[in-house]
């Protein structure tokens, strides 16, 4: 990838935010969690390959990440509110 690291921080942050909004469903936290740390990881690799010289520390990575991925969070209720409609009948 050879696109400055704000537009690859705007296309990942989109996927991010599309995967956190089919998945954020109650109890899958750690799931969410966990692909946003593996997505940081994969990004990391890719920045760290871009040069032969160039290492990209953890430290800086992590500022990277904190500011472009979006921190998981549950979007959609528990099955029991989300479908506990009442008809006016």
């Amino acid at each position: 990838m050879n696109a400055t690291i704000p537009d690859q921080g705007r296309w990942l942050q989109s996927v991010v935010r599309g995967y956190f909004a089919y998945h954020a469903v109650p109890t899958n936290y750690r799931a969410l969690a966990a692909f946003r740390y593996h997505v940081a990881i994969l990004w990391r690799r890719v920045l760290c390959r871009r040069s032969q010289k160039a290492h990209m520390s953890w430290d800086r990575m992590r500022r990277i990440v904190d500011a472009w991925l979006p921190l998981p969070r549950i979007l959609h209720p528990w099955p029991n509110q989300r479908f506990a409609v009442k008809h006016p009948r």
